[in-house]
Protein backbone atom coordinates (compact mmCIF):
# COMPACT_ATOMS: atom_id res chain seq x y z
CA UNK A 1 0.00 0.00 0.00
CA UNK A 2 2.98 2.25 0.28
CA UNK A 3 3.52 2.32 -2.79
CA UNK A 4 0.33 3.08 -3.96
CA UNK A 5 0.81 5.90 -1.54
CA UNK A 6 4.10 6.62 -3.64
CA UNK A 7 2.58 6.64 -7.10
CA UNK A 8 0.07 9.21 -6.01
CA UNK A 9 2.52 11.65 -4.61
CA UNK A 10 4.36 10.74 -8.22
CA UNK A 11 1.64 12.19 -10.19
CA UNK A 12 1.79 15.37 -12.11
CA UNK A 13 0.52 18.66 -10.55
CA UNK A 14 -2.08 18.85 -13.44
CA UNK A 15 -3.55 15.12 -12.80
CA UNK A 16 -3.87 16.23 -9.37
CA UNK A 17 -5.84 19.24 -9.70
CA UNK A 18 -8.36 17.05 -12.19
CA UNK A 19 -8.97 14.36 -8.87
CA UNK A 20 -9.59 17.40 -7.17
CA UNK A 21 -13.40 17.92 -9.21
CA UNK A 22 -15.73 16.97 -6.75
CA UNK A 23 -16.95 13.54 -8.00
CA UNK A 24 -13.38 12.72 -8.91
CA UNK A 25 -12.18 13.80 -5.12
CA UNK A 26 -13.29 10.08 -3.87
CA UNK A 27 -9.43 9.50 -4.66
CA UNK A 28 -8.42 11.63 -2.32
CA UNK A 29 -10.76 10.16 0.73
CA UNK A 30 -9.61 6.69 -0.11
CA UNK A 31 -5.94 7.66 -0.22
CA UNK A 32 -6.33 9.16 3.59
CA UNK A 33 -8.40 5.76 4.70
CA UNK A 34 -5.04 3.83 3.10
CA UNK A 35 -2.47 6.18 4.56
CA UNK A 36 -3.81 5.76 8.20
CA UNK A 37 -3.94 2.47 7.74
CA UNK A 38 0.10 2.09 6.08
CA UNK A 39 0.73 4.49 9.51
CA UNK A 40 -1.37 2.16 11.69
CA UNK A 41 -2.94 5.49 13.48
CA UNK A 42 -6.43 5.47 14.24
CA UNK A 43 -7.22 9.26 14.13
CA UNK A 44 -5.70 9.49 10.70
CA UNK A 45 -8.40 6.84 9.19
CA UNK A 46 -11.17 8.49 11.39
CA UNK A 47 -10.23 11.49 9.74
CA UNK A 48 -10.10 9.94 6.05
CA UNK A 49 -13.59 8.33 7.22
CA UNK A 50 -14.94 11.95 7.59
CA UNK A 51 -13.58 12.94 4.52
CA UNK A 52 -15.47 10.04 2.65
CA UNK A 53 -19.15 10.40 4.17
CA UNK A 54 -19.83 14.04 5.41
CA UNK A 55 -16.82 15.89 4.52
CA UNK A 56 -17.16 14.60 0.74
CA UNK A 57 -19.41 17.65 -0.16
CA UNK A 58 -16.49 20.30 0.51
CA UNK A 59 -13.14 18.66 0.48
CA UNK A 60 -12.97 19.12 -3.24
CA UNK A 61 -12.31 22.54 -2.50
CA UNK A 62 -9.74 21.91 0.61
CA UNK A 63 -7.89 19.39 -1.94
CA UNK A 64 -7.83 21.84 -4.63
CA UNK A 65 -5.96 24.65 -2.40
CA UNK A 66 -3.77 22.21 -0.82
CA UNK A 67 -2.76 20.33 -4.21
CA UNK A 68 -2.00 24.13 -5.69
CA UNK A 69 -0.08 25.26 -2.48
CA UNK A 70 1.88 22.18 -1.44
CA UNK A 71 0.92 20.03 -4.03
CA UNK A 72 -0.05 16.98 -2.65
CA UNK A 73 -4.21 16.60 -1.16
CA UNK A 74 -4.80 17.66 2.91
CA UNK A 75 -3.92 15.35 5.02
CA UNK A 76 -1.49 13.16 2.41
CA UNK A 77 1.56 15.00 3.82
CA UNK A 78 3.89 13.46 6.96
CA UNK A 79 1.90 15.22 9.25
CA UNK A 80 -1.62 16.33 9.48
CA UNK A 81 -1.76 19.39 7.89
CA UNK A 82 1.90 18.83 6.37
Amino acid sequence: MQEFLNEVNGLPLVVKVILCIPVLDIFYCVCRIVKGVVKGDVLWIVLGVLTVFPGAFFMWILDLIWVLLKGHGILMGDSYLG
